[in-house]
């Protein structure tokens, strides 16, 4: 059995199916952990959601932004950007299942030996609290008013984690982290407008995972997100958005030893970098 992680596939269909082939993916005998921004700017979303779909236990999917947005707009509570490319779910005849499916994704997970988010985990929290704080939002976004959740999501406020924050703040910030996140300060004031790589980190703040003394410092972290970043394979984190939206390749992590070894593993995107990175 292998195990894979697979950084951002974002509408991506063709290279998702060229990656599954180049690797030998075999979804009675492995398994593929999916970072998030399975939807959106690339030209298939439809056609990546139902392939995921039917993988059934074999793909493991986190929500990333680009997911949460996709329901958003499907409740009306975002306009659809310029850069979108969801008309093909928000048309689909089976549109409710597939939104259906798409929100009782996780937006964090624990397995194989790693901690698996979209974007970031701030400094104060360590796997077992953000693993606690991923399962409030997906109580959420799985309850009978998930619209509701949705319509208090969007915001930049508060930029960073209390204890003592609750409703609609607490969840925001939790989304955030752990969707948005690229800089923060060493005590986890986030920083969303920079989505240059990690040399362009704004003054006093820092990637979240250089962050010293981070809870979390002695976990595996793997997470998509950073597409300037690129891919970053070093001990105990993976970053995996190699930018497959944007002309550059779709990545997938093969596991081995228990998940202490990683190989990389891509493919090149057929799909033209377009603005709106992020």
């Amino acid at each position: 059995m292998a195990v894979y992680l697979i950084g951002d596939v974002q509408g991506c269909d063709g290279a998702l199916g060229r990656l599954l082939d180049e690797t030998g993916f075999s979804a009675s005998r492995d398994t593929a952990y999916v970072l998030g921004d399975l939807v959106n700017r690339g030209p298939q979303s439809l056609a990546t959601v139902r392939r995921l779909m039917a993988l059934g236990s074999s793909a493991h999917c986190l929500l990333g932004n680009h997911d949460l947005h996709l329901l958003a707009v499907s409740q009306g509570i975002r306009p659809p950007h310029r850069s979108d490319t969801l008309d093909d779910i928000l048309q689909a005849p089976d549109r409710p299942a597939l939104l259906d499916w798409l929100r009782h994704r996780p937006l964090a997970l624990r397995e194989q030996g790693w901690l698996m988010v979209h974007a970031g985990v701030l400094p104060q929290w360590d796997a077992a609290q953000t693993l606690a704080l991923a399962a409030e939002v997906e109580a959420a976004l799985r309850g009978p008013d998930w619209a509701g959740f949705l319509r208090g999501m969007y915001g930049n406020t508060p930029d960073h984690w209390g204890e003592q924050l609750e409703g609609t703040d607490r969840l925001r910030v939790i989304v955030n982290a752990l969707t948005r996140l690229r800089f923060c300060t060493p005590d986890g004031v986030m920083e969303f407008k920079t989505k240059d790589s990690a040399g362009a980190a704004p003054e006093g703040f820092m990637p979240w995972f250089d962050v010293p003394g981070r809870r979390h410092a002695a976990e595996r972290i793997a997470f998509g997100h950073w597409s300037t970043l690129g891919a970053v394979d070093r001990p105990g984190l993976l970053a995996l958005d190699t930018g497959c939206v944007w002309g550059g390749c779709l990545t997938a992590a093969r596991l081995g030893d228990g998940g202490s070894s990683v190989e990389l593993i891509s493919v090149r995107c057929e799909q033209a970098a377009r603005p709106g990175k992020g």
